[in-house]
């Protein structure tokens, strides 16, 4: 199965773009979170991911909630919003959770959940699911510029309990583009620029 991860848009046309030239390629596309940037300008930037031919996963960032981006992608068929939820495509379990975990510092604007929330939304986390979360579990790619790991305790804990196939996140500009290992479930800060990744074969449960 081949995979389409991308995250942090910002309303970046361009970016979005290019991930709809490439997603013919691909059998599922999935986006962690921050289509928009402080809740404005989502509608616009969901109107051109809707393009993308495949089949897609979306979590919502921080930067809009479940609601907004419900709304955003009402009449997009062949998309499937996830928090504190699953889906099966084509074989494979996906489960999701949104929002900035732990709680951020940028205020009452970012939609925001702590570790104790958390772990209630990853509570049905199915086992050898691919995980997909706007956050990086912590001490894996999630360290800011300064070296600081900004990830989630309780998204960390649902990887080594749950053992995902694979953890796809964003939300740390820092690391965007980069993947790391807990265990054996590899971690991918997906970043804007759009991540390939080819799940192994037999993966699907």
């Amino acid at each position: 199965m081949k995979l389409l991860l991308f995250s942090d848009l910002h309303c970046n046309a361009v970016a979005a773009r290019s991930l709809v030239d490439r997603s013919s390629q691909f059998d599922i596309a999935i986006g962690a979170g921050d289509f928009s940037k402080v809740h404005r300008g989502l509608d616009e930037i969901i109107q051109v991911l809707r393009a993308i031919v495949c089949p897609t996963v979306l979590v919502p960032g921080n930067n809009e909630n479940i609601d907004e981006l419900r709304e955003a992608c009402r009449d997009w068929k062949d998309v499937h919003l996830l928090h504190g939820s699953g889906v099966t495509l084509q074989g494979m379990a996906f489960y999701g959770v949104g929002g900035g975990i732990p709680v951020t510092p940028f205020g009452d604007w970012s939609y925001d959940f702590s570790e104790v929330a958390a772990t209630e939304l990853l509570a049905n986390c199915p086992p050898g699911a691919v995980l997909v979360t706007h956050s990086p579990p912590f001490g894996a790619v999630d360290s800011s510029s300064d070296g600081q790991s900004l990830g989630s305790s309780a998204i960390r804990a649902t990887i080594e309990a749950t053992k995902p196939v694979l953890a796809v996140c964003g939300h740390v500009h820092a690391d965007g583009g980069k993947y790391e290992h807990i265990a054996n479930t590899p971690v991918v800060n997906a970043g804007p620029g759009g991540v390939e990744w080819t799940l192994p074969a037999g993966a699907s449960t």
